[in-house]
């Protein structure tokens, strides 16, 4: 198999493990709060707290030196807008939804929209950050500004503990790093995935080795573990949760090359290969699913539940991909329509098929 080809296949496998990681999140902190309980899955995502959003960043940016150089428009088309379409249209899904059918409160629903211009509606903030990062680092590149001095500014302002009471400020400071540590650092990530690759033994010692000084750091004195959220021990000082952070990232990259040789973790890499779809669309599920089941109370031990609701949060998502691609209808709540993208771009090329090539990934 050529190298391309493995590089896509361990990319997707950690992004398998990341969105993995996302919904186990959700799940257990909805779950908990509703139960007032703690389930394994807490401990889980007590562990991969550090790393867990980290991770997602960094992958998405590791592409991103193949289109850095491209002009302003066809960049922009694919990095930014490409996002813009997918948080617009389902930010007005989530929140028309639970505020206009479910709270039957259209007034609220309405102040919703017009906030979720300026500051990224619920979970949906990470795609909206995506467009967010994707401009800057390519204003950054045309400014010609060096990696190292990037880098440092990123480090120092994750470092800060930015808390500025603006949602996309905040968050931008604190995962900016690792975006455009995934671009910078891209052939370095590839060159040790590599060397993952040919050394699994190694590998796997590494892996070991990082795996108890993550958890030691974490579980250090004054972690806590509660129903809707985890507060880490040591881990938590500046300085030391960005570095755990970014060997995090890299060793959930190296664990992902692993995994890749083994044939009946495919599943997973073809799970990853769908995490934007699945990022999309799992909210809505994994609320009518938890409720469901808490009002029918058949399950009521919350580690049971928070995996059920996790499993069901990241199936559906995916049958609806399966039933639109099946059927052809609402090809555009996965795709992007010709319309929403620049003209002379790919795919805003006019057909009487209004979707385009640019699905969800």
């Amino acid at each position: 198999m050529s190298e391309p080809a493995n590089r896509l296949q361990w990319v997707d496998m950690a992004k398998g493990l990341s969105i993995l990681l996302v919904v186990m999140m959700y799940s257990a902190f909805s779950t908990g709060e509703d139960t007032g309980g703690i389930g394994i899955l807490h401990w889980v995502i007590g562990f991969a707290t550090p790393f867990r959003m980290p991770e997602f960043f960094m992958i998405s940016g590791l592409f991103l030196p193949l289109v850095i150089a491209r002009d302003w428009k066809r960049y922009a088309d694919r990095r930014v807008v490409h996002y813009l379409y997918f948080y617009t249209l389902w930010a007005l899904i989530h929140i028309v939804f639970k505020e206009a059918l479910i709270a039957r409160d259209p007034a609220t629903a309405v102040s919703y929209i017009a906030w979720a211009i300026i500051e990224p509606y619920g979970v949906l903030w990470f795609i909206y950050l995506l467009a967010v990062f994707s401009a800057a680092t390519k204003l950054l590149h045309y400014l010609r500004a060096p990696h190292w001095a990037v880098l440092a500014v990123g480090a120092i302002l994750q470092m800060s503990a930015i808390h500025t009471g603006s949602y996309i400020i905040d968050q931008f400071a604190a995962y900016f790093v690792y975006f455009y540590a995934g671009y910078a650092l891209a052939p370095h990530i590839f060159r040790l995935a590599d060397w993952a690759g040919r050394n699994a033994w190694p590998t796997t010692a590494v892996l070991l080795v990082w795996a108890l000084a993550n958890a030691a750091l974490v579980f250090s004195p004054g972690y806590e573990i509660a129903p809707g959220h985890v507060t880490m021990g040591l881990a938590a000082l500046p300085g030391i949760h960005l570095a755990l952070a970014t060997i995090g990232t890299v060793a959930l990259c190296l664990l992902a090359v692993l995994l890749a040789k083994l044939s009946f973790m495919n599943w997973l890499r073809w799970l990853g290969s769908k995490s934007l779809i699945v990022y999309l669309a799992f909210v809505l599920p994994m609320g009518i699913v938890r409720t469901i089941l808490l009002k029918l109370g058949i399950v009521t031990e919350v580690s049971a539940l928070s995996i059920i609701v996790m499993i069901a949060a990241i199936a559906a998502p995916l049958i609806l991909y399966w039933l639109v691609e099946r059927t052809g209808w609402c090809k555009w709540l996965f795709e992007r329509p010709s319309w929403a993208h620049f003209p002379g771009t790919l795919g805003a090329k006019a057909s009487r098929d209004t979707t385009a090539a640019a699905p969800a990934e």
